[in-house]
């Protein structure tokens, strides 16, 4: 266990980041090996653009790679890749991996990719993923990883938004049911943007080989060509300077590029692997996440790495690869201390293995803690993985724009309470307030919009890629002073945030708001139920009226059960949320539409139910799942 805590560390933390972040942040940064260290921490003279580290200067890479070889650490391994998918497992060495860094670093400098030039990585889970993101930030290169697989158009949008000189793909992605083919994807992208990348690097697997044109180069070719060898030195960049563009979706259908800076990035990054995830230096961290998403950037890649820790590179699903039990293999073959992952991941092996019987089958003894985050842990889900694993289960809370956690139970400061429901307390550095409509603070226990006041810390976006204004009109124009989450919740009296959903899956009902959360951890608690969702659909009585949809447990026979288990679904919310809550229709189907990162896609869902024909997402992870809900939806 952690030797950090002690009785109310979290709040002397906490109150010193609020009352002095200079100071706080200062201190934070001494963990970070700089070229020219910060002589200041925070400009603020031009909100609301807050700078961290202004006049220091680094590199990331450096941080993340070379350092730990120059203490002697170079044999520790720096990346366990394993791969049920593809049958693969590989172990790379921290030494092993900073000669891979220097020789794709190299081999983009070779290609002409200087500093500040943005590179476009549409890649699977495989080392080179992650060896391409090292190599960017090497050479000061600006690194954008689009998830594998995404649709044409998708990366079409990204590719013209970041007009990388260089895009750095993979013949395909291996799927457990399919073979994924990113080439042709990547085309067909290049056709429809305007942007035209020079060169285009792809690493050919052996479950599908690219048929290569003029502009392409095999990577192979690539990384042991006369520039790869000759390798690439360290840029420095401004801490302020960019470190990656990762989109996220926008409401107006155009991808919001979130800018990441250098140097406020790896301090928060550093600070919260011993202070939130309590894993230290030479200690495994697996993530089940994936590059392209903030968590695989920020706890794959970005946070063990500067740490000097081990991190898991996991190709394979949390079901089906081959079983329920690939989590726990895992942990037990890699010694990790912490998993992090969604708490969809655990629905699914909840609904596969409903006992948690093959916990037993591995040696889980050096296993310290689950985190969970991407979606809201509810009450069920966090008790079945209590149980199940006999460690803490610890929710925590933040967005693409943060970087890292809002909210979360900072274990290595000190393990507080935990309530189910919520994901803890505000992190250090983040002031979060709940706001009524007029911008005044709501009492304990009253439900709002869930602010951070100006200035947020370290690592979080301090603007939009090359677009200021949208910055300002998306996330400060709301609530001056402060950044509009977009999600909906309260704080209660002893301090824990309960994050409700997003403010646009709160539902109307005759005049009374409600929050899906509530009525989903309502219906969560039925023994029957294995996941569920609920949006809210046009009503002409009400306004609107919550409609359920329900997953079921494994083994349990929904046309034989069905009615009754609706029946007590509906006096389940009646009893714990209220008559208001008026739900009648609860539908049982075989699963609910997400994205990749586990996302449910509720508002995609009310469009159809209200008889709309919205686009589907690019982020979705089986668009087969709402296509077969459909039918159900429309009512047709």
């Amino acid at each position: 266990m952690s030797d950090a805590g002690s009785p109310a560390a979290y709040r002397t933390a906490y109150d010193a980041s609020l009352s002095d972040p200079e100071a706080f942040w200062g201190a934070a940064a001494s963990a970070i090996d700089w070229v020219t260290p910060p002589t200041r921490v925070l400009d603020d003279t031009d909100p609301p653009f807050y700078r961290w580290y202004p006049d220091g200067e680094l590199n990331v890479c450096v941080n993340a790679v070379d350092r730990h070889v120059a203490a002697g650490r170079g044999d520790q391994p720096a990346i366990h890749y394993d791969s049920p998918v593809t049958g693969t497992k590989a172990t790379i060495t921290y030494a092993a991996l900073l000669a891979r860094v220097r020789a794709v670093a190299g081999g983009l400098r070779g290609l002409g990719v200087e500093k500040g030039d943005r590179v476009v990585i549409y890649m699977p889970m495989v080392p080179e993923a992650v060896i391409a993101m090292l190599a960017c930030a090497r050479i000061g290169a600006i690194h954008s990883v689009v998830f594998g697989g995404f649709a044409p158009q998708e990366l079409a949008a990204r590719i013209d938004d970041a007009a990388p000189k260089v895009v750095l793909s993979a013949s395909c992605g291996v799927e457990p049911s399919r073979i994924v083919p990113y080439k042709p994807f990547l085309d067909e992208a290049i056709r429809r943007s305007d942007h035209k990348p020079e060169r285009c690097v792809v690493l050919q697997r052996g479950q599908q080989r690219a048929e290569l044109g003029e502009r392409d180069i095999d990577w192979r070719d690539f990384e042991s060509g006369e520039a790869a060898l000759a390798g690439a030195d360290p840029v420095t960049v401004a801490a302020t300077d960019p470190l990656y563009i990762l989109y996220t979706s926008g409401t107006t259908g155009k991808p919001k590029g979130i800018y990441r800076d250098s140097g406020g990035y790896a301090v928060a990054l550093r600070w919260s692997m011993e202070n939130i995830y309590d894993v230290r230096p030479g200690e495994t961290m697996f993530t089940a996440s994936d590059v392209g998403w903030v968590v695989g950037h920020s706890y794959i890649v970005y946070a063990p790495l500067l740490t000097g820790a081990t991190t898991v590179l996991y190709e394979g699903k949390p079901i089906g690869t081959p079983d329920a039990g690939a989590f726990w293999r895992v942990i037990s073959e890699y010694d990790a201390v912490a998993l992090f992952t969604a708490p969809t991941a655990f629905r699914a092996i909840k609904k596969e293995d409903s006992t948690a019987s093959k916990v037993a089958d591995y040696d889980l003894s050096g296993f310290r803690a689950l985190y969970l985050a991407g979606e809201r842990l509810d009450p069920d889900t966090y008790e079945w993985a209590s149980r199940a694993l006999g460690v803490p289960v610890i929710d925590n809370w933040w967005q693409t724009e943060t970087g890292w956690p809002i909210a979360a139970n900072p274990k290595g400061l000190e393990l507080l309470p935990i309530k189910a429901g919520s994901p803890s307390v505000a992190v250090p550095g983040y002031d979060v307030r709940v706001l009524d409509g007029s911008g005044e603070p709501v009492p304990a226990g009253v439900e709002g919009a869930i602010c951070i006041k100006l200035p947020m810390p370290p690592g979080t976006l301090p603007t939009l890629w090359h677009d200021d204004e949208r910055y300002v009109s998306s996330y400060l124009s709301a609530y001056p002073g402060y950044y509009l989450t977009g999600d909906g919740g309260y704080i209660d009296e002893d301090g824990y945030l309960f994050v409700m959903g997003r403010t646009d899956d709160v539902l109307n009902v005759a005049g009374h708001r409600l929050s899906t959360g509530s009525i989903e951890a309502a219906l969560a608690g039925h023994e029957a139920v294995a996941e569920c969702a609920v949006i809210g659909v046009r009503d002409e009585l009400k306004g609107q009226v919550p409609r359920a949809l329900v997953v079921l447990k494994s083994g349990i026979d929904g046309d034989a059960e069905g009615e009754r288990i609706r029946t007590e679904l509906v006096a389940r919310v009646r009893a714990e949320v209220g008559a208001v809550a008026a739900l009648h229709q609860v539908d049982i189907v075989a699963g609910l539409p997400k994205t990749r990162s586990g996302k449910i896609l509720r508002k995609t869902m009310r469009e159809m139910a209200d008889g709309g024909s919205p686009a589907v997402p690019a982020t979705i992870e089986d668009a087969s799942v709402l296509d077969a809900l459909g039918p159900v939806l429309r009512g047709s």
